[in-house]
């Protein structure tokens, strides 16, 4: 037993001790299963309704596949059990799964701005530019680089010894968390980090500002304000995730850690892993006329089949 406790972590969970900690987590957990829920729905409707079968409704499908599942429950079930104890080999497994879904996450909000661009700034090539052996290949794309990521720093991170306290200050296997219990040089390795982040998110943001950029240009030049007022509620949408995700992750993984603390380094892993994600479905559905008129399409047939049946019923019954 001893050990596996040697070998082992301790993770301290997103609000530790606090006196107002179990309110706090029954919160977390409301949020989780709304999350759940939430982006579960969002993908049953796009991938039900022919009308949004097409390349940006694919790539929204694919951001509901959201980290909140990798991260939280663990912590939720060492809340009501009292066992926080993660095995090395868990909190590897952990790991790689967020790095990949962070990963692609991070490519896939960047072929969504470049589906926007074709979208609005090149309609009549759109079909070409965009059509579904495209928008497929950039899907897996993304998901291949992220995959990557996780192969790539996840089996580093767990191979250094660490002979510190196996106590992580984070509510899940992160690497900056991990590393300061190590007592081996990763001095090198926070550099690698560092570069990869660069490489992750530079590409990204490229083409999400070059995108933007030119569509910002273009709703300059529209004088049709109901063609900028599309434009721009098109854009909206995708630009506050990627303010909050590439936010949240350039100030963990790219700020000197002396810029932050650890309390603020789990309230904003918290925001990226828990609140973006509930945030999503939100975002996408209410901002966008597509989804929001299939859901009243979708309430409408619903309210119409109950009165035919109540109709029916009735009819039999004086029958």
């Amino acid at each position: 037993m001893e050990s596996n406790l040697s070998t082992s972590f301790i993770l301290v969970g997103l609000f530790g001790d606090t006196p107002n900690a179990t309110l706090l987590y029954i919160m977390t957990f409301i949020i989780f299963l709304m999350a759940l829920v939430g982006n579960a729905f969002l993908i049953l409707l796009i991938h039900s309704e022919p009308r949004l079968w097409t390349p940006m409704y694919s790539f929204i499908s694919q951001l509901s596949l959201m980290y909140i599942s990798v991260t939280v429950p663990k912590m939720l079930v060492g809340q009501v059990t009292g066992d926080h104890i993660m095995s090395s080999t868990g909190c590897g497994i952990q790991m790689f799964f967020y790095l990949t879904l962070a990963g692609a996450e991070c490519f896939l909000l960047s072929a969504m701005a470049y589906d926007r661009y074709a979208a609005i700034c090149r309609p009549l090539h759109y079909p070409l530019l965009m059509n579904h052996r495209v928008c497929r290949l950039m899907v897996s794309g993304c998901w291949f680089l992220g995959t990557l990521d996780g192969l790539l720093l996840t089996p580093i991170t767990m191979s250094f010894s660490f002979c510190k306290s196996r106590k992580i200050l984070s509510f899940f296997c992160e690497i900056p968390a991990l590393l300061r219990l190590s007592c081996s040089d990763v001095s090198l390795y926070k550099m690698l980090i560092y570069l990869c982040c660069i490489l992750m998110l530079l590409v990204p943001t490229l083409v999400i500002s070059s995108s933007y950029t030119l569509i910002l240009l273009l709703i300059r030049r529209t004088s049709s304000a109901k063609g900028r007022r599309k434009a721009l509620a098109t854009c909206s949408s995708h630009m506050t995730v990627v303010l909050l995700f590439f936010g949240a992750t350039v100030y963990t993984y790219m700020l000197p850690g002396s810029y932050h603390t650890v309390q603020q380094d789990m309230m904003v892993s918290a925001v990226y892993t828990i609140l973006t994600p509930l945030l999503n479905p939100l975002i996408y559905s209410l901002r966008n006329k597509d989804i929001t008129l299939t859901l009243r399409s979708l309430v409408q047939s619903r309210w119409c089949h109950r009165r035919v049946v109540r109709g029916n019923l009735r009819g039999s019954a004086w029958e």
